[in-house]
């Protein structure tokens, strides 16, 4: 009766089974920026009353003020961007749904990295595609490897790069990134390039601060949102910037609209709103990055007085690795703080790293929060190797 798009196993994993019969007092996964004692602008959210949300004037790519506000923000990042260029969605997962329906016919192939988020298996799949992993490199400070990648399936229409990835927060590298471009060109592969961490840099590195939306050596779709930009998730408003040769990108921003006329998805209050709502949320977005950077300086000052544990390099985003020694399975070590520490924390696994022995951790907790769920996490490592 069902689609093989939907899984035919749905049902909860061990962890989340386990989460679900203690749920954590000290979450050091949590992801929902509005749940983590972060100020608001009291009137932030005003100019959604405005009263000519009343009126509904769909357009497939968005109102043009809303786009002439985004192409705005990437001044930020040195990139010069056409509002005719940009595309409005309701959430960057909406705006993938609609690239791969552009792209890709069922069963061709995109490109994604790994290690990195899980969602792309899922929407690939319930957009009929297949995703094929390509690696980072661990030792090269998780650099893709352009050579690598041109022995890609004849299948493959696209490639993501996750620009800074999360989790391992490394930004794509400016010599990967005109590499990967060439190779794309030569392939007729297009770019979808997610940027939706690019405003929160940590520690940094070769690519932080430099937008894909300034390419123009090969079609790419470069994405970005309210979810992260301003930390407003609640809103449903995120973009695509297309770039590349002029033909082909208006042969694209042709099909592509075609596909959000199909939708129209995008609500006209927050599209009136965008510019107030990009404008006056940039100080939560300061706020954020403070927390994630002092998080970040927490976690290794614990981490140092813990033999064989160690926090590597965060380039940027919301989340961190712990690389500890291997004297007890990724699984049974987060399944026992769960159920010893209340305190939850994701395995590496999850995020498909190559081996075992690291934790990913997200840096948005409120700071005693964060402090005392590493230090739990901590005492529980310290335990395991003192009876190694």
């Amino acid at each position: 009766m069902f689609s093989r798009r939907v899984p035919e196993e749905l049902s909860a994993n061990r962890i989340a089974s386990a989460r679900a019969s203690s749920p954590p007092r000290f979450d050091l996964t949590v992801s929902n920026p509005t749940v983590c004692g972060i100020a608001y602008p009291p009137a932030l959210l005003s100019p959604l009353a405005d009263p000519a949300g009343l009126e509904y004037q769909p357009h497939p790519r968005g109102l043009s003020a809303a786009r002439e506000a985004v192409a705005r923000e990437y001044l930020r990042h040195a990139a010069t961007v056409d509002p005719e260029r940009v595309l409005l969605t309701a959430s960057t997962s909406e705006a993938y749904a609609f690239l791969f329906k552009l792209l890709v016919d069922p069963g061709e192939a995109v490109l994604v990295p790994t290690p990195s988020y899980p969602l792309f298996e899922h929407l690939a799949r319930v957009e009929g595609v297949q995703a094929v992993p390509y690696p980072l490199d661990a030792e090269a400070a998780w650099r893709l490897d352009p050579h690598a990648l041109a022995s890609a399936p004849e299948s493959v229409r696209a490639v993501v790069v996750v620009h800074p990835n999360n989790p391992t927060g490394s930004f794509v590298h400016p010599e990967d990134a005109a590499a990967l471009s060439a190779l794309a060109a030569e392939r007729g592969w297009a770019l979808i390039a997610d940027e939706v961490f690019l405003d929160y840099p940590l520690d940094g590195g070769p690519g932080t601060g430099c937008s894909f939306a300034a390419n123009q050596a090969a079609l790419t779709f470069t994405l970005g949102g309210l979810s992260k930009g301003v930390v407003l998730p609640q809103l449903k408003l995120a973009w695509v910037v297309a770039s590349g040769p002029q033909n082909l990108t208006t042969r694209a921003l042709e099909r592509l609209e075609f596909v959000a006329d199909t939708f129209l998805s995008v609500a006209t209050p927050v599209q009136l709103a965008l510019p107030s709502l990009l404008r006056d949320g940039a100080t939560v977005r300061e706020e954020i990055l403070t927390r994630c950077r002092a998080n970040l300086a927490a976690l290794r000052r614990a981490a140092a007085g813990v033999p064989s544990v160690s926090v590597p390099s965060v380039g940027g985003g919301w989340t961190a690795m712990l690389r500890v020694p291997a004297v007890v399975g990724e699984e049974a070590l987060v399944l026992e703080l769960l159920r010893e520490d209340r305190v939850a924390v994701h395995p590496g696994y999850f995020f498909d790293f190559p081996a075992d022995g690291t934790l990913v951790l997200s840096l948005l907790p409120e700071p005693d929060t964060f402090a005392e769920g590493v230090r739990r996490l901590l005492r529980r490592i310290a335990a395991h190797l003192a009876a190694a």
